[in-house]
Formats: C-alpha cells, sequence, structure tokens
C-alpha cells in the first residue's frame, strides 16, 4: 500500500518525499476564481488563505512540477466540491487544461456532472473519485467505472467487508482508504460546513449526543471532535499520532479489503507533525510486512508505535 499525503505548500514537498511518501495531494484555487466567487462557491472545499492549506498562485503549480519531475512523487489536484453552477464548468475544464500542460495528469473530483463535462469535452485526464462522495458500493461504483475512473477514495465510515466488496467489482482500479487525521464526525457528501478563513469549521463547534424525548436531548455524551484532548499523552514537542482519527491498528485489514492507497490528511497541519506522521505510517507499513497474522500486527504496533496508548480515534469500528 502506497501512503497518499496531503501538501500545504511547496516548501513540505521535498520534506514529505524524503519522510517517505509516495504520492501527494493538493488543492489549487486560481486568485481569478477566488476574487470572481469568493468562499460561497468553491473549488475544492478549503477556501483557506491564512495558512498553507492549498496552493494559490500558477508559478507554485510551475516550481511544484519541476520537483514532481526530479523526485518522481506525483501530485494529484484536487476539484472536489459537491457540485459547481453551469458557467463554472468550462473555467475549471480551462484550468484543468493548463495543469495538465505542466504534467499533472491527475485529478480528485466529487461532483458527477463534472466528471461527465470532462469526458464530453475529451479530457482525458486521470480522475480519482473523491472521498466526498456519499455512499460507496458496487453499484454506485458500475456507473463510475463507464467514466474510466481510476481510483475510487472510500469515505471515512465504510466497513471492511464492504470495501472489499466495492474492491473485488473493480476492473485494474486502485483503491483508496483514510488512515491518518481528521475524523470527522460528518461525511464530506453531508457536511454544510464552510472551510474557510471566516468562521469555524461545523466539526469543531461543540455538540451533545443523546436520543431526542419530547423535544429535550437526553444527552449522555457531549463536547467536540477534540473533547479529552488534555488527557492524551502527548510527547514534548505536543505530537500524538492519530490525535483527531487513526486507521493504523486497521492496516491489515484494509490490506485484506484489496487497499492499494492510504489517504494521509495533513492540508494546513503543522509540517513537522505530517512529516513524523509519514514516518510512522512508513514504519507501520514495514510493521504489516513483517507479520504473518493481525495479532502478531497488532502486537508489534503495540510494543512500537503505540507502547504509551493511542488516541482512541479510530476511523473503523466493527
Amino acid at each position: 500500500m502506497k501512503i497518499v499525503a496531503g501538501l500545504g505548500s511547496l516548501d513540505e514537498y521535498i520534506r514529505f518525499c524524503d519522510a517517505g511518501a509516495d504520492e501527494f495531494f493538493a488543492g489549487y484555487v486560481p486568485y481569478e476564481w477566488n476574487k470572481k466567487y469568493g468562499t460561497v462557491l468553491p473549488l475544492n472545499r478549503r477556501e483557506v488563505l491564512c495558512s498553507n492549506v492549498q496552493l494559490g498562485a500558477f508559478s507554485e503549480l510551475e516550481i511544484l512540477a519541476a520537483m514532481v519531475k526530479k523526485y518522481g512523487k506525483p501530485v494529484h489536484l484536487t476539484f472536489n466540491a459537491l457540485y459547481y453552477i453551469p458557467e463554472q464548468y468550462p473555467e475549471i475544464a480551462k484550468i484543468i487544461r493548463q495543469c495538465m500542460e505542466l504534467g499533472f495528469q491527475s485529478y480528485i473530483l466529487a461532483d458527477p456532472a463534472l466528471i461527465c463535462y470532462l469526458r464530453r469535452e475529451h479530457i482525458d485526464c486521470e480522475i480519482h473519485l473523491s472521498g466526498e462522495n456519499a455512499e460507496v458500493n458496487s453499484r454506485m461504483f458500475s456507473v463510475f467505472q463507464r467514466q474510466k475512473i481510476r481510483r475510487l477514495i472510500f469515505h471515512r465510515k465504510n466497513r471492511f467487508d464492504d470495501m472489499k466488496c466495492v474492491v473485488q467489482a473493480g476492473h485494474g482500479e486502485e483503491f483508496e482508504a483514510f488512515v491518518l487525521n481528521e475524523l470527522c464526525h460528518f461525511t464530506g457528501a453531508f457536511c454544510n460546513s464552510l472551510h474557510c478563513d471566516e468562521m469555524g469549521y461545523l466539526c469543531r463547534v461543540p455538540y451533545r449526543l443523546g436520543p431526542v424525548k419530547g423535544g429535550d436531548c437526553m444527552a449522555d455524551q457531549s463536547g467536540s471532535a477534540l473533547e479529552g484532548a488534555e488527557q492524551l499523552l502527548y510527547d514534548e514537542d505536543g505530537y500524538l499520532c492519530g490525535f483527531t482519527g487513526c486507521g493504523l491498528c486497521a492496516l491489515y485489514q484494509l490490506q485484506q479489503a484489496g487497499i492499494t492507497h492510504l489517504k494521509l490528511v495533513g492540508r494546513g497541519n503543522y509540517t513537522d507533525f505530517m512529516e513524523r506522521d509519514i514516518r510512522n505510517l512508513r514504519k507501520a507499513l514495514e510493521i504489516l510486512e513483517q507479520s504473518d497474522s493481525e495479532e502478531e500486527y497488532q502486537k508489534k504496533m503495540k510494543q512500537t508505535l503505540f507502547s504509551k496508548g493511542c488516541s482512541g480515534n479510530c476511523y473503523y469500528r466493527e
């Protein structure tokens, strides 16, 4: 299984290559797009300017393209809003054509209409079906296979058996699953939050869980996606592997399900933390290669990466 890491700036590319990443995904939002549409009609659901979350200049893409040629680690560009207004489709097609001329051949897309539009316009780019899509099953997958997608990215809340069924319905496609960071309690297709500078993300807003009776919430659990963090075992630098979502303990089952690529979310994360995440994931994959069973793998993981315990924020719970 290959490591696909989020890239927030040009400066991270070489560091993450050296740390062990095999591929990258990155957002690109031209200034002209931001000027015209702002954050209300996003290009890739990450309309953030105050931190390193995406690329914003064509000159950055030119530099990145040169780096990719030297290091041989591809970058997939994200255009994964759930939908666009009609006038935006020709604009996106123009942007993708410009990016393809630089050598960027693969794109992470979520809008079925955009996928159909690109194929109708004979834009023969490599398409990765975004994890921002809704429920994934073999029938849904067969519909997108007609559009010649190269890779299917599962969202965060799939069961291993479901993944395996979809993989078995494939015809040479690649399959990607989340493995570290951002265990959002929303499914991407049903998230109505804007991820921008002007307001906080809905997934960071405190919430209460419990049955509703007579109009009152009988909550037995409250907090937010980050509650309880002060009780976890950070190191001296404030780092904790899998703090906001972790699937390292599930690598054996992901491999058995047929997953080919592992998504390490990290756009906007601290670069030092992302580098350590990549190294930890690489170490976990090495342990996996040396393990003959899931029990052996779990035992070795507890003795090494999680000797002091883990965050408990696991992606995959059967």
